[in-house]
């Protein structure tokens, strides 16, 4: 037996998640397990092994392996991609065997099949199943959660958000399993299913407001016209990122319409939630948005160029240095307007720290694979249920306290004034 397992333990990210977990600070506190297809393969990989650490060989497409050794462990942590074509096995077993389950997939078509096949399943047996818990989708989801648990304490547990925008800035390499999944999402998902990533609501329980949603030019929300104004193209993690912000927002709205009770996590039924990568000037998010419409269709129709891609790419299993985690950073910087009149407005910043999305991206699925062996009971409501749940939904401000601590990441939230904020940026 062991408290978490680390499938896809040589792959780049695996690496990464595997070696802070046998760094963590709490280390004394949980058994650890990583698995691959040898044990050969897993000792090559460099990582400083201890005597407490276990090994499961695995290979993904033996279900009956593969559940044998979900069997043994109390959380299991995916990472291996792309998930469209590995990953249901993985939640079925947990699903089955009510045992915890955390990724770090950004698909969006892969994640719709999962919430449809096994969601009920998992409420049953009460596992946990959250995917998206890295860089996909963690900083998005907790912006709002954050944006709204900020409007509530300043206006009341009735008020509601309407528009909530976030400009990320960020600096990082590309993981292989990145490219890898761009190309599946092409070649291997079907095309009613690869339309779900750019579908409003399509992973929510319940549908909500509906708005444009794509331009060629982006622009934070302000509450006055004196403040700068913040200009952003077209961001590539922008649907997999609104999606998952979408569901939380209906798993809360859901649950809190059966309890008929306190609506502390909904967020209000004007909701709508928008993302967009942080230019300097009006004209470069106009050209760059426009670089990435042309770029995408162009890999679309053309296997030859995608073909191409593949081979100067980085390679599935590679990245960035993995002893280079410092130079790296990204920062949500999010602006929630309020669903009354006058509204109020917002501003919450989501940061961290060290090799952008991939260092950190280890480290956000750890934590949120902690969060759930160690503090289940502190929670939210829905986690105690299981089912196919979100970072916020079923892990809620638990995770956000948890990466707090490490010291990478920053979580601020505070009710904007116009004159003030003013003053600050002269």
């Amino acid at each position: 037996m062991a408290d978490i397992l680390v499938l896809g333990a040589t792959g780049y990210c695996g690496r990464l998640i595997a070696r802070y977990f046998l760094e963590h600070p709490e280390r004394a506190s949980f058994t650890l397990a990583l698995a691959a297809r040898s044990r050969a393969k897993l000792e090559a990989s460099g990582l400083k092994l201890d005597a407490e650490t276990r090994f499961f060989e695995v290979d993904l497409g033996d279900f009956d392996a593969l559940e044998a050794a979900v069997k043994q462990v109390k959380v299991v942590v995916n990472a291996v991609g792309p998930y469209w074509g590995t990953g249901t096995p993985v939640v079925r077993a947990c699903a089955r065997n009510g045992v915890h389950y955390v990724d770090i997939t950004g698909e969006t078509a892969w994640i719709y099949t999962i919430i449809h096949q096994y969601d009920h399943l998992a409420s049953k047996t009460h596992a946990l199943i959250i995917p998206s818990c890295g860089f996909d989708s963690i900083p998005s989801d907790a912006a709002a959660f954050l944006a709204n648990r900020t409007l509530k304490r300043a206006r009341g547990i009735g008020a509601g958000l309407a528009l909530s925008s976030s400009a990320v800035e960020v600096q990082s390499g590309v993981a292989g399993g990145t490219l890898a999944t761009a190309i599946s999402a092409i070649e291997e998902v079907p095309p009613n299913l690869r339309g779900l990533a750019f579908r409003a609501w399509s992973l929510s329980p319940v549908v909500g407001r509906i708005i444009k949603r794509h331009r060629l030019l982006y622009t934070l929300p302000s509450p006055s016209p004196a403040l700068p104004a913040s200009y952003g193209s077209f961001h590539f993690m922008a649907p997999i990122n609104r999606a998952i912000v979408e569901r939380t927002w209906g798993l809360h709205e859901l649950a809190a319409g059966y309890a008929q009770g306190p609506k502390a996590l909904t967020y209000g039924p004007q909701f709508v939630y928008e993302e967009f990568l942080s230019t300097r000037s009006a004209i470069s998010g106009f050209l760059l948005t426009f670089a990435f419409v042309f770029v995408s269709r162009c890999l679309s129709a053309f296997k030859p160029l995608r073909w191409i891609f593949q081979r100067v790419g980085t390679q599935p299993g590679q990245g960035p240095p993995e002893d280079n985690h410092t130079k790296g950073f990204f920062r949500y910087t999010n602006v929630s307007v309020s669903d009354e009149t006058p509204p109020t407005y917002i501003k919450t910043v989501v940061g961290g720290t060290g090799s952008g999305g991939t260092w950190l991206t280890a480290i956000m699925c750890a934590e949120s694979a902690l969060a759930i062996l160690l503090q289940k009971a502190e929670l939210p409501a829905l986690a105690q249920e299981g089912g196919v749940l979100t970072p916020m939904s079923g892990l809620g401000g638990i995770v956000l306290e948890r990466l707090e601590k490490t010291g990478l990441f920053e979580f601020n939230s505070e009710i904007m004034d116009g004159e003030a904020e003013t003053r600050k940026n002269r």
